[in-house]
């Protein structure tokens, strides 16, 4: 299996256009393809700089020319989730006809797509970049050719992943801003780059605050982390 992801820019894509001219990002959780009437039916995240933003960018994609129906499911505050259905563009239609499939979500933002997609054999992939580099702009961000027991690996242990991730959503504002920077200046390496008093400084609290905000969010990441190899341990 030849796994790819793409930066991809469209110019018959409605979301693109809207990231294009609001400031709103999406991020397909479900999509079906319709053969019959060659139209992607998606569920989708838009996320807005705020909700002024995110009405804007919900109109703009609602009157795209692009856009055969779109619904709003839920909204809270700069958040939407919405369902979709635009018509085939081009550059899914080139990878369709190469057998492609999709591996990932979509992720659109700043005018161009994250794609995750996925060949059966390595001239298929190889023949779908060509016929995208025609008509598209798009960069290769990574390739890789991934074996059986890689895939079965991958799948195995998406549940461990998940407790990785919500371990990171568990995380203030707060708290995340103050493990990114210490890693960042190097406050955990040996030895230590930057001192508590250092984070201290650069937050403008104090080192006592400081360091209960440290061990406050390496708590809750290493609790889902172990909670994480116990399930592949289970695995």
């Amino acid at each position: 299996m030849i796994d790819l992801t793409l930066d991809m820019q469209q110019y018959d894509c409605p979301f693109i256009d809207t990231t294009v001219d609001h400031d709103v990002a999406f991020s397909a959780v479900h999509w079906e393809f319709d053969s019959n009437e060659r139209s992607l039916s998606t569920r989708m995240f838009v996320e807005g700089d705020d909700r002024g933003a995110l009405e804007n960018g919900l109109s703009a994609l609602t009157d795209h020319e692009h856009m055969h129906d779109a619904r709003l499911l839920s909204k809270q505050d700069a958040v939407a989730h919405v369902r979709t259905t635009i018509h085939e563009t081009d550059a899914m239609a080139t990878v369709r006809r190469n057998d492609g499939y999709v591996t990932g979500p979509f992720h659109i933002e700043s005018g161009s797509e994250l794609w995750h997609i996925g060949f059966d054999r390595e001239s298929a992939a190889d023949g779908t970049l060509a016929s995208l580099d025609t008509d598209n702009d798009f960069d290769v961000v990574e390739r890789s050719d991934l074996s059986l027991s890689d895939v079965n690996g991958f799948v195995r242990n998406v549940g461990a992943a998940m407790t990785l991730v919500e371990g990171c959503k568990d995380l203030s504002d707060t708290e995340r801003r103050t493990l990114e920077t210490a890693v960042g200046e190097g406050y955990f390496e040996s030895p230590r780059g930057a001192t508590l008093g250092d984070l201290a400084d650069r937050f403008d609290v104090s080192k006592p605050a400081v360091s209960k905000t440290l061990r406050r969010g390496e708590g809750k990441l290493l609790s889902r982390a172990v909670d994480a190899l116990d399930d592949i341990d289970e695995e």
